[in-house]
């Protein structure tokens, strides 16, 4: 199978079928491989789950089912973060929901000097994360078990936060809905679950500012959530221009 054959079958399942095709051969050592790879494809499996890998900020993480593949959007709250601490950047880092690592290790490669902290409910997505660490930022980054902030007893000067935010019953992409992990995809009915369990708790763990995704939709509710909380809070936009990432600083 050429090149141009399998971008032409991957048109029927990828916005990107070009992409995916050069992708999927530069991964596969024989040909045999790189045609299973494209049945895998054709299946809606996303790229990076066959691959293994996906790049990020200026990092290449390890993937797997366990984790959400991350996506440039969520990028958009390291230029948050680094718009605030310019170079000398923050000494101590948070990322809650941390699932690959990809925002507290890309933290961690953009500021060498600091370390920090990810923690998530999930083993199997704790186990990509540290294998991650390990390679990324060897012996900076703890990842721990953990239910969002319960059990830590620090305040750190940046914390990163993307936690699931899609609504039960949305209508999602199939390599989405059924391949990506549920618990890091959809927060009840309206999608603000996991925001209403959050907000209460920042305060506590927060020194500085905390950089949190949104649904493109849902600036003015979760905004209004952290105010409640003594946030004083922004929102910055991704690339696209909607509204991606708020940041939220101590009164």
């Amino acid at each position: 199978m050429t090149l141009e054959e399998a971008a032409r079958l991957l048109a029927t399942v990828s916005d990107t079928p070009h992409l995916d095709a050069r992708l999927l051969h530069e991964y596969a050592p024989d040909a045999a491989t790189f045609a299973a790879c494209v049945e895998r494809r054709l299946s809606h499996e996303p790229v990076a789950y066959i691959t293994g890998t996906r790049g990020f900020w200026t990092i290449d993480l390890d993937v797997s089912p366990a984790v959400l593949i991350p996506r440039p959007d969520s990028e958009t709250l390291i230029d948050a973060a680094l718009a605030h601490f310019r170079k000398s950047g923050p000494k101590r880092i948070l990322d809650l929901g941390t699932g690959s690592g990809a925002l507290l290790l890309a933290a961690l490669d953009l500021w060498p000097n600091a370390t920090g902290v990810g923690i998530d409910a999930s083993e199997a997505a704790l186990a990509v994360a540290q294998t991650n660490a390990a390679r990324i930022a060897p012996g900076r980054a703890d990842m721990r078990p953990g239910d969002w902030t319960q059990g830590l007893d620090e305040a750190f000067d940046l914390v990163l936060c993307n936690p699931p935010y899609v609504e039960d019953q949305a209508e999602l992409d199939p390599q989405v809905r059924n391949h990506e992990p549920a618990s890091a995809l959809f927060a009840g009915p309206d999608g603000l679950d996991a925001y209403r369990a959050l907000a209460p708790q920042l305060a506590r763990v927060t020194a500085g500012i905390a950089c949190i995704e949104i649904g493109w939709t849902q600036a003015g509710a979760v905004t209004a959530m952290l105010e409640k909380e003594g946030f004083a809070v922004t929102c910055r936009q991704d690339l696209a221009g909607r509204d991606r990432c708020l940041v939220a600083a101590k009164k």
